[in-house]
């Protein structure tokens, strides 16, 4: 299958970044075997999402506390700082890697956006070292601010931590920030798993909502809460749901959006959109146009044609628009 770019690295694309010192697309806590969720395919390397943290890290909360929180915030993207090699050492380093890297762009005729974005991302990688550990620090944070999260608390401590971490990469002018939580695949056991999996992460997410209102970033800022599909209406053996992709939700806050609305809706029972179906183009058009891009106008030619994050389709849902 052809892979295509995530919607972040078109984001960044379109938008560039605010923070020359920091990655323009954050992604904390990935999962192993979803690259394509923040990966640049076609797009230059500069445009792929840059990882903290990850689903190898230890599941105890108190754990991921230890890793992500005080002074070890900077392990949290791998490979950082290397220890052996003092800055001017590094910068050393960098520049005769760039100086092969502007040789094998010279060989391709002067043009070439792949060692461009090696080049670029090379740089972003070294200035990232003074910067991206005081972002991700979160002991600094006061006690009220991480109450706010439920940091602390076994139950929300993980994902809190990845709410406020956003917040701080926003704050700091990451312009896409990604943050993930799983097991949400409820073949069987879907009461217990699904109050568990709630459990975790009412209070972050209604907590980030919160903070970035009380910081006047909310308006300013589109924070999206949704998956890759649905599940169905009907029970599967063993109190479950099958997977559904013919009706399903997801919620968009701050940015532009109008609040207090629902829009579309489903069949009788559920299962299927009925009014104001909303295709994946369709809403990719909607957030480009939230985040102040046209998606007919953002395209990126490769392999001789003009690509699109919405292909050849795409139409903005207005209605929902503040």
């Amino acid at each position: 299958q052809f892979v295509r770019p995530s919607l972040g690295a078109w984001a960044l694309y379109g938008l560039g970044t605010e923070n020359e010192n920091l990655p323009g697309f954050i992604t904390i806590n990935p999962p192993a075997n979803a690259t394509r969720t923040y990966g640049s395919a076609f797009l230059p390397a500069i445009y792929q999402g840059t990882k903290v943290g990850g689903r190898n890290l230890p599941g105890p909360a108190a754990q991921f506390a230890q890793r992500f929180g005080g002074g070890e915030a900077q392990t949290s993207v791998a490979d950082i700082k290397n220890p052996r090699f003092n800055e001017a050492a590094q910068r050393t380093q960098v520049d005769l890697i760039q100086s092969l890297n502007r040789s094998r762009k010279t060989l391709d005729g002067g043009v070439s956006a792949e060692v461009e974005g090696v080049i670029a991302s090379y740089e972003l990688a070294f200035r990232m070292q003074a910067e991206v550990p005081g972002v991700l620090d979160l002991e600094k944070e006061s006690t009220a601010v991480k109450n706010l999260y439920g940091i602390g608390e076994t139950a929300t401590d993980r994902f809190g931590r990845q709410c406020l971490m956003a917040r701080k990469c926003v704050e700091a002018g990451v312009r896409f920030v990604e943050i993930s939580h799983g097991n949400w695949d409820h073949h069987f056991n879907l009461k217990t798993a699904l109050e568990n999996n709630c459990g975790q992460i009412d209070q972050p997410i209604a907590g980030l909502l919160q903070d970035l209102k009380q910081r006047d970033l909310l308006k300013d800022t589109l924070v999206v809460w949704g998956g890759e599909f649905g599940r169905t209406p009907h029970a599967q053996s063993n109190d479950g749901r099958d997977h559904n992709n013919k009706g399903f939700t997801l919620w968009m806050a701050g940015g532009g959006v109008k609040g207090g609305i629902t829009h579309g809706s489903t069949d009788e029972l559920g299962y299927e959109a009925v009014l104001d179906k909303m295709h994946i183009h369709d809403w990719h058009a909607t957030v480009l146009h939230l985040l102040g891009l046209d998606h007919e106008k953002l395209t990126f030619r490769y392999a001789g044609r003009d690509f699109r994050l919405t292909d050849v389709y795409g139409t903005v849902a207005r209605e929902i628009l503040a």
